[in-house]
């Protein structure tokens, strides 16, 4: 079944096998916002809804590599308040994908769970966005190379351990995409020049990570 959305392209092809504790994971790919350090890069979302869904709200995890303030850096959890003391239970998993994608616009280093990039947002804004279109170009832009990997290709450069007790038997996934059709985004200070020098030093090194 699918269905076109004007933003949001949902591909329903099965849901996950439930267990004690999660009912459903949501795999959906956001495209990074025009006008950031993430344009062009395609990020890897996951939200898992537990049994307790929609009246407590999902987990949600980055699995792509990703440098920004409200993402844990080694597994990839997301902190907006909208999955914690702000959710109600008439969200829908889009709005929430909306809200997430808005943290790429617009990042909040008063809740960092990046410790190092909320610092540099605040402190170094040039080196800030320097590291962040870094990661972009070796972890998230690899349809620009012609590899297009596949979703357990993403998966192993970064996803999260979820619940390390239990397994789950996936029978299906659902999938969405997450687009841009309103225009560029707001701009931050052009930092183009000072990035690329950044990126040019510093890519081999972190291409190891």
């Amino acid at each position: 079944m699918s269905k076109t959305l004007p933003i949001f392209r949902w591909v329903l092809s099965g849901l996950s096998r439930p267990c004690s504790t999660y009912l459903v994971i949501f795999q959906a790919i956001i495209d990074g916002p025009a006008d950031t350090p993430y344009e062009g890069g395609k990020f890897g979302v996951k939200l898992v809804l537990s049994e307790r869904y929609p009246i407590e709200p999902p987990k949600g995890y980055f699995y792509t590599k990703i440098f920004h303030p409200n993402v844990a850096p080694v597994t990839g959890e997301i902190c907006v308040d909208t999955l914690k003391r702000d959710w109600k239970s008439e969200l829908g998993l889009k709005h929430i994908l909306l809200v997430i994608r808005c943290l790429l616009l617009d990042p909040n280093p008063e809740s960092a769970l990046n410790e190092e990039a909320g610092k540099l947002l605040q402190e170094d804004y040039t080196e800030y966005v320097a590291q962040a279109r870094l990661y972009t170009e070796i972890h998230a832009c690899h349809h620009l190379r012609g590899l297009n990997p596949s979703s357990q290709q993403m998966l192993d450069e970064g996803a999260p351990t979820v619940h390390p007790k239990q397994s789950t038997t996936n029978t299906g996934d659902q999938n969405g995409i997450l687009r841009d059709t309103n225009g560029p985004s707001p701009k931050k200070p052009t930092t183009q020049k000072a990035a690329q020098r950044h990126i040019s030093a510093a890519k081999k090194a972190l291409k190891r990570l």
